[in-house]
């Protein structure tokens, strides 16, 4: 999954940090947000109220240094997906995954 989110930033389909994807779900551009699961709760409270009343998917199961190594940058906390298709593709194999656990 991780290797599709690098792919997903590299077609522009992605937003990196909180202010960003925090306008851009008020907005409905955001198709599934990830949130570091070592985010501060506040953090995770406030998007999970975002993602239950704009009915976006939520996926909070990786650490900032796993986000960060496949996006390229250091220490990501907050991850949206602005494309529906990607958004779609990215639950299925994070699905997958989950079932294969």
């Amino acid at each position: 999954m991780l290797s599709f989110l690098g792919l997903t930033r590299k077609s522009g389909q992605l937003l990196l940090g909180y202010n960003k994807n925090e306008e851009a779900i008020k907005t409905k551009k955001v198709s599934l947000l990830i949130v570091s699961k070592d985010a501060s709760e506040n953090t995770k409270d406030k998007f999970k109220g975002y993602c239950e009343k704009y009915k976006v998917p939520l996926i909070e199961d990786f650490t900032p240094d796993e986000l960060g190594y496949a996006l390229g940058y250091e220490g990501i906390a907050v991850v949206g997906i602005t494309n529906k298709n990607m958004s779609k593709k990215l639950l299925h194999i994070y699905d997958s995954n989950k079932e294969e656990e």
